[in-house]
């Protein structure tokens, strides 16, 4: 597999973390299916959303991928009135990333992240490595050393 720009982050910074990776013919799997396509539990495996604010700013969340976001709870745990989904076509001139391939770590700008409480159930998760059927496994703890977290609860009940 060949090194995504979140990996030579990860490789700068001296962080370890196992690359995955799941057959992508061009179509976009549901996160599900990734995890089951990399014979990996769903429970650990998350996916990466971007919102933007009320006040216009943007915001990063980080999912089990089997969950749905709670707009609601995002909005409280930035501090904001109420967060929207960005539309997809958006996602690639803000953050450098495409929709299924979408990482929290080394997007065109820095965003305020948050991540799902359930993360910190887990020695280590899985999310995109930058690229459709690339993941990265790796602490949570360590992905906070690289985008400052706020830890949530984010999901729908």
């Amino acid at each position: 597999m060949d090194k995504t720009n979140v990996m030579r982050l990860l490789d700068g910074m001296g962080i370890s973390y196992t690359p995955r990776s799941y057959p992508a013919d061009g179509s976009v799997p549901s996160g599900v299916e990734a995890a089951r396509l990399m014979g990996e539990d769903p429970s650990h495996v998350f996916k990466t959303l971007v919102t933007q604010g009320a006040s216009r700013r943007y915001y990063v969340f980080v999912i089990p991928v089997a969950e749905e976001l709670s707009l609601k709870k995002a909005a409280a745990a930035v501090g904001e009135k109420a967060v929207a989904m960005l539309p997809a076509r958006e996602l690639l001139p803000l953050t450098g990333y495409v929709h299924g391939g979408c990482s929290p770590i080394g997007m065109r700008r820095p965003f305020p992240t948050a991540i799902d409480e359930t993360a910190d159930l887990f020695e280590r998760i899985a999310f995109s490595g930058g690229r459709l059927g690339c993941q990265v496994e790796m602490a949570p703890d360590d992905l906070a050393r690289i985008v400052p977290l706020v830890r949530a609860d984010l999901t729908v009940v």
